[in-house]
């Protein structure tokens, strides 16, 4: 028996007995991530991933699949009825000179998306030193042909370039602009899921979601760690000269302990540092969570509570959502969706199959 088989034969018998699903759903759900995870999809080079998500859609047929540059999108027989949306790119490294390695997101070409206010910049000092020893592969960009593993070995802030710089062995060969991943494995063990989850997990979820009879529509962004999925996912809308105020953006959602996860299954919120989102579907979203017995907490209050006692103000971060909210002065709006987790942008992101189970009863409901 492997450990996904044990993790979920623990949470079967009650683990997480506290919610009421269909554990065995939760196992096919977690079929479909499992794979999903192992495949790369360094920011800014998501073509691979995109083949691999376009190739799992359009064995349904009731869905019309298209790919569009930097989204893709998945549309059922009531499109307009609910609009699901999740960035696929993930957190790696780029070889940008001999034997120089840099944190994709963030590298001097990605610069002029980011406004030093986002939770991915915020946390470069807290996570610079998490990855040592971290194994990761090196990928051609366009294909995704595996080329090689290395370990990194150190990684720290270079200052003149505010960036997190990694030294690794293994890889010196590599040329510029050659993508390197993570290597990524899922991990389940005593009620709790461990990857690089940001956001392959949502990828997944809506994959399921159709794969169940979702009839509504699914985009697949890319390019959201360095801000600018909001700019695919707009360019889509326009060009179907579409409006709605029923979009929802799914994402993991960072907490500083296990505890303060913990306390919800699902995480909400009123508003990022862009402005409001929509009250009423953020409102449908808290009414469905206590018809169904899910517990939930806005992420937006748990932040002004945490910095009443941080010497250094945590930013309420700027979504894509909020972003495509500004940009149409709130004709297309919505709300998040989001997975409570520890370890954010990581290897070993983790949140607890609670969690992972109710954020799925309540997108299920939508069914």
């Amino acid at each position: 028996m492997d450990a996904l088989e044990l993790g979920l034969e623990q949470l079967t018998f009650g683990a997480i007995a506290d919610v009421e699903t269909d554990y065995a759903e939760l196992a096919e759900f977690i079929d479909i991530l499992k794979p999903l995870i192992r495949q790369p999809s360094v920011v800014g080079n998501e073509d691979a991933f995109f083949r691999i998500l376009r190739r799992e859609l359009e064995e349904f047929d009731h869905l019309n699949v298209q790919l569009y540059h930097g989204v893709l999108v998945a549309q059922g027989s009531k499109p307009h009825d609910l609009f699901l949306s999740a960035h696929i790119d993930r957190h790696g490294l780029l070889c940008t000179g001999p034997n120089e390695f840099q944190y994709a997101a963030f590298i001097a070409g990605n610069r002029g998306e980011v406004m030093g206010d986002s939770v991915s910049e915020h946390m470069l000092n807290t996570i610079e030193n998490r990855f040592q020893g971290q194994r990761v592969q090196a990928h051609f960009p366009y294909t995704g042909t595996y080329l090689a593993q290395g370990e990194i070995t150190n990684s720290y802030i270079c200052p003149e370039r505010n960036n997190l710089i990694f030294e690794v062995d293994g890889l010196e060969f590599l040329q510029p602009g050659t993508p390197i991943s993570f290597l990524d494995r899922l991990q389940i063990e005593n009620g709790l899921m461990s990857a690089q989850l940001d956001n392959v997990v949502s990828a997944a979820m809506i994959i399921y979601l159709f794969r169940k009879g979702f009839q509504g529509t699914g985009l697949f962004t890319a390019q959201e760690e360095s801000g600018r999925s909001w700019r695919y996912a707009l360019s889509w809308f326009q060009r179907e000269r579409l409006t709605t105020q029923r979009l929802v953006v799914l994402d993991t959602s960072p907490y500083a302990t296990r505890e303060d996860a913990d306390v919800q299954q699902v995480t909400l919120r009123h508003r990022d540092a862009n402005g409001e989102f929509s009250e009423a579907m953020t409102q449908e979203l808290v009414t469905r969570c206590e018809e169904l017995g899910l517990s939930y907490g806005f992420k937006d209050e748990y932040i002004a509570t945490q910095n009443e006692t941080r010497s250094r103000p945590y930013p309420l971060g700027r979504t894509e959502l909020g972003r495509i909210i500004v940009a149409t002065e709130g004709e297309i709006n919505g709300t998040t969706l989001q997975i409570p987790t520890t370890d954010y942008h990581t290897a070993t992101e983790t949140a607890s199959l609670s969690a992972i189970a109710g954020v799925l009863k309540l997108l299920m409901s939508y069914i």
